[in-house]
């Protein structure tokens, strides 16, 4: 006998024992696919998957390391959201899609799952209607005589938040939708609470930074990525001014990093997704303030391409010297002769430069620098040149990207090993700065409409 097979059967009959299923039967999605998959963090993975059967069944295996959140999705695309705590879950309807028909005959968490999913919609409406209507008795002077109606309504808006709070408190502590429901209402609220209780902004607010990113609870949730979404769009839509808004982000910056911290490859992960949620929606100084939060105050490895993206706001923020720039390259200027084109970007004699780093194999670079082209004659008029840095690395390509336009353009072919590049720590085309005749970076320009609205306002409105 083979002493070595009988502890190998025991492991793989304990491993399979431990594992969960989904049964159920879908009658409209006969001999049709379905698949289960799960989160971690901001991306999803595949769990299970099989093949409904003739009669509709259908059966799917989730393990212990898939506890969190899943969902079901078959041919029609539709998914089904499923809590994966660990007990065994069984569903009937006719199709993911006609949601109307789906039940949870089995699997306690997933029922309660299902009846707050579909009462907390119908309370937040009714809650909204509440507020609107208490509103009107409070602020019109038709109705603001009324002192009857109005303590109806307040009374009427404390009992359904009471409903809704109480039918949380009473789920199991130790159970996953416990903490799955309670989360899911605050990420879901922040729109309803910015436009209809405004009230309410700074409790919501205090609520997203006590959110534990290092909680495999939330990395596993799917609600990783609306978390941070609904957060930062919460801040930035709170009503208050712009140099309050960056002063509440970076308090919310400081409050997601205090675990991060601990946590390098959830650090990188949320900062990654940050960064550009941030450049995004021209939040540069909130970014900029991340990037030298990660960067001057984190002891953990951060990725080497997100740590080059994290250096220019180091390197080259608001108020440095930008590097000098050698034309040693093609050089191309439809304004210069070769007698009088500048050696370097110091000898350019405008009061603003604005150095932009663009391609032509980069989409967005062709719709933005014939922008720059058409704003050019305006911003030349008010001392402002541009000198377009190519990262091409064809000659031909190089020379098609660039003939008809009016300003500098200069390229050595390098591409991103370009020095000029890497001077810059430039990571993605097209990038853009705005220099004075100093050197000096007043701006990192988003977009052409952006650098147009400086130009705009600081510039032609004084002429």
């Amino acid at each position: 006998m083979n002493y070595f097979l009988v502890p190998t059967f025991i492991f793989w009959l304990m491993l399979s024992s431990s594992a969960q299923s989904i049964t159920g039967n879908l009658s409209l999605l006969v001999n049709q696919p379905i698949k289960l998959e799960g989160f971690n963090g901001l991306k999803t993975y595949p769990i299970s998957s099989s093949i409904i059967d003739e009669n509709g069944n259908f059966k799917l295996n989730y393990a212990k390391v898939d506890y969190g959140v899943g969902y079901l999705r078959s041919a029609d695309e539709k998914p089904l959201f499923v809590i994966l705590s660990g007990e065994d879950i069984e569903i009937v309807g006719e199709a993911l899609s006609y949601t109307e028909t789906i039940k949870i005959t089995k699997g306690q968490e997933n029922q309660w799952f299902e009846q707050y999913a579909q009462e907390h919609p119908r309370r937040e409406q009714a809650l909204s209607a509440w507020v609107y209507l208490e509103k009107i008795y409070s602020l019109d002077s038709l109705f603001a005589v009324q002192k009857t109606p109005v303590q109806a309504i307040q009374k009427e808006k404390q009992r359904i938040k009471n409903e809704d709070v109480n039918f949380l408190d009473q789920l199991p502590k130790e159970s996953y939708v416990s903490w799955f429901l309670p989360t899911r209402k605050l990420v879901s609220s922040a729109a309803t609470v910015a436009q209809y209780r405004p009230e309410e902004i700074p409790a919501t607010i205090a609520a997203f930074r006590a959110l534990d990113y290092t909680d495999q609870r939330l990395y596993k949730s799917g609600l990783f990525k609306d978390a941070i979404e609904s957060h930062f769009w919460l801040l930035e839509n709170s009503g208050k001014s712009l140099d309050s808004v960056f002063l509440e982000m970076q308090r919310s910056i400081d409050a997601m990093f205090e675990k991060l911290v601990f946590d390098e490859a959830k650090l990188n992960e949320v900062t990654d997704y940050l960064f550009d949620l941030l450049e995004r929606h021209s939040l540069h100084q909130a970014s900029e303030f991340l990037a030298l939060k990660v960067l001057n105050e984190v002891s953990c490895t951060i990725d080497s391409d997100l740590a080059k993206q994290l250096e220019t706001y180091r390197a080259m923020k608001k108020g440095n010297i930008a590097p000098d720039i050698a034309f040693k390259g093609d050089n191309f200027g439809s304004a210069y002769s070769k007698g009088n084109f500048p050696k370097k970007l110091s000898d350019i004699p405008s009061k603003y430069t604005v150095v932009v780093f663009a391609a032509s194999w980069c989409p967005k670079c062709k719709e933005e620098v014939p922008e720059i082209a058409k704003h050019y004659p305006k911003w030349k008029e008010n001392d402002v040149e541009v000198v377009l840095v190519s990262l091409d690395e064809r000659k031909e390509d190089y020379r098609n990207f660039v003939k008809d336009l009016p300003f500098i353009a200069t390229c050595d072919f390098l591409k991103w090993n370009s020095p000029i590049v890497n001077d810059y720590y430039v990571f993605g085309t097209p990038t853009m700065f705005l220099l004075n005749e100093k050197r000096e970076i007043l701006l990192r320009p988003n977009s052409v409409k952006q650098m147009d609205a400086w130009v705009d306002w600081f510039l032609v409105k004084d002429n």
